[in-house]
């Protein structure tokens, strides 16, 4: 049974001598993967321990570099990742909101790595993926990952329980339900565009309307905060459906320069007064949308 979250007998700050003890105690199970996971379930843990060129390390904050690709000699990167096994896992624990035990194993590059061994360092959460050129020119996926603090961590830790009390009512199936916050900014532009497109959204011309009025959620094309550091500005934004919303931040589509849609039908629908620019646009095809995948 995957565990998602802390486990009973474990605190931060747990020391292990190798990938043996931590396989035995089920920490992180697999003696030699970095990603503990499933595609159809997600990811429960990783080792952070400098094996990827790419990765960065902050502390609270781990910007981690997906398997594959990788040459076991060198350490460099020889070929493109695809977002398949353990990244898609990760990916997976992204769209669902799963917490993710974080293990850092000793190695030079990192002021936050233990001096020997693997150590236990707590619940993180994956709150961003996208691909991107690495530094040996090589198309790398990578998972933006935040450590879990307060009531955030005693969710994780309900959802643990829940799963648990899931899993033994129900011998058959070991699939749950989760449930997805995503935190929507409404700023003074953003509602300025979603009152541009009287709500309507630019993918499916769709209008959603609630007991309260309209519903429209505003998109950035290029994604705010590091390391994307796209503008909250109007040219990096859009006027979104729900749906289309989680769609394009997790490349189910994306939008080509003449406007034309790809990875679905149809063209983006724009008022004359929007001036998108077009080289968010860009980012947005190179970064999150993986043709590889349709």
């Amino acid at each position: 049974m995957r565990i998602f979250g802390e486990l009973q007998g474990l605190y931060e700050g747990d020391s292990f001598r190798n990938r043996l003890e931590l396989s035995q105690s089920a920490v992180h199970k697999p003696t030699q993967a970095g990603i503990s996971g499933s595609q159809n379930e997600g990811a429960d843990s990783i080792i952070v321990s400098g094996g990827y060129e790419d990765d960065e390390d902050y502390g609270d904050i781990i910007i981690y570099t997906g398997h594959g690709g990788r040459d076991l000699s060198s350490g460099k990167q020889v070929t493109d990742q695809e977002l398949v096994r353990g990244n898609l896992a990760l990916a997976e624990s992204c769209k669902n909101g799963l917490p993710v035990r974080i293990i850092r194993g000793a190695h030079k590059n990192s002021n936050f790595a233990p001096e020997e061994g693997y150590r236990y360092d707590g619940l993180f959460r994956v709150e961003d993926y996208w691909k991107e050129k690495g530094r040996s020119d090589f198309i790398v996926w990578r998972f933006r990952l935040r450590k879990i603090e307060g009531e955030l961590k005693k969710q994780s830790n309900i959802l643990q329980e829940e799963q648990t009390k899931y899993n033994a009512d129900n011998k058959k199936t070991k699939r749950i339900e989760t449930r997805v916050q995503r935190i929507v900014r409404d700023t003074k532009l953003s509602k300025k565009i979603k009152e541009r497109y009287k709500y309507t959204c630019q993918i499916c011309n769709t209008q959603l309307e609630t007991s309260s009025g309209f519903y429209a959620e505003a998109a950035h094309i290029k994604p705010l905060g590091a390391p994307h550091n796209g503008p909250d500005s109007e040219d990096n934004l859009l006027c979104l459906c729900p749906n289309h919303h989680v769609m394009f931040d997790y490349g189910g589509f994306s939008i080509l320069e003449n406007f034309d849609l790809i990875g679905l039908e149809g063209k983006l629908t724009i008022m004359n007064n929007h001036k998108i620019n077009k080289e968010y646009l860009k980012y947005h095809l190179d970064h999150f949308y993986d043709e590889k995948n349709r």
